[in-house]
């Protein structure tokens, strides 16, 4: 969400009460203390931003914490904002873990309460139940307005869910673009992707053993891929993940 901001020049449009929404026992807020003194307090909120793509074209943002509590009037208080200024298509994004590996491309998946939403959509659709979280909500709710609302979710290797993942940045912002019908200048965020591959890379390299599991991850993922089913048995790169947790965390100070 960083990136879409930087990217759209965003700027608050409306604050939500987090008095009502959120339990500051889960998410205090952070005192900023200078020799001694209390100097400010920062709350957690949820905002709805205003910004604009590269073409003037006008974006709103959703973002902060997920709510801890009155999911269905949260809901419906964003419904009623998304009918007044007239927003034409909802775009939920997220990550969650996966067994595949940063050699091969950022794989995406889609969620819709809307058959018509989906098949449009050239990304991975899961049959699974699974908790839900607000962006599902928002999507029964704004499609309930007749507002096309879709979720695209990025697979992120599990042993680099530890670390921010700009494959992944890069992947969903594309999503952005070609779904939302926007344009945005992502060329920061190809360069970080890059760094990053890089990076993970010579973490492999080091490691003759490291080389071995990514070996068989790959090769179980492509077989996956080439056969077309998404319930493979892919190996879970426990192992892998383990072994560059803890390495990451000895170079903590890099």
């Amino acid at each position: 969400m960083t990136r879409l901001i930087s990217a759209t020049g965003a700027t608050t449009l409306v604050t939500f009460d987090a008095d009502e929404f959120l339990d500051f026992r889960a998410r205090r807020p952070t005192m900023e203390l200078r020799e001694g003194i209390n100097t400010r307090l920062d709350w957690p909120t949820t905002e709805l931003m205003l910004g604009r793509d590269i073409n003037d074209k006008e974006v709103l943002l959703l973002t902060g914490p997920e709510p801890d509590s009155k999911w269905n009037h949260f809901a419906k208080v964003v419904g009623e904002l998304a009918a007044q200024l007239r927003v034409r298509k909802m775009i939920g994004l997220g990550a969650y873990p996966f067994a595949t590996p940063h050699t091969r491309a950022v794989n995406l998946s889609c969620t819709s309460p809307s058959s018509d939403s989906i098949v449009s959509l050239p990304y991975v659709r899961s049959s699974v139940d699974v908790p839900a979280g607000i962006e599902a909500v928002l999507e029964h709710v704004l499609t309930g307005r007749g507002i096309s609302s879709v979720g695209i979710w990025a697979q992120v290797p599990h042993y680099a869910t530890s670390m921010p993942y700009p494959p992944a940045t890069v992947a969903l912002l594309s999503a952005v673009c070609d779904t939302g019908g926007i344009s945005l200048d992502v060329t920061d965020a190809r360069n970080e992707a890059a760094t990053h591959r890089e990076r993970l890379d010579a973490l492999v390299a080091a490691n003759p053993e490291h080389v071995q599991l990514l070996g068989q991850l790959e090769s179980a993922y492509d077989a996956a891929h080439q056969r077309d089913e998404s319930t493979a048995d892919i190996p879970s790169g426990d192992e892998l993940a383990a072994q560059f947790e803890a390495y990451l965390r000895e170079q903590r100070g890099d």
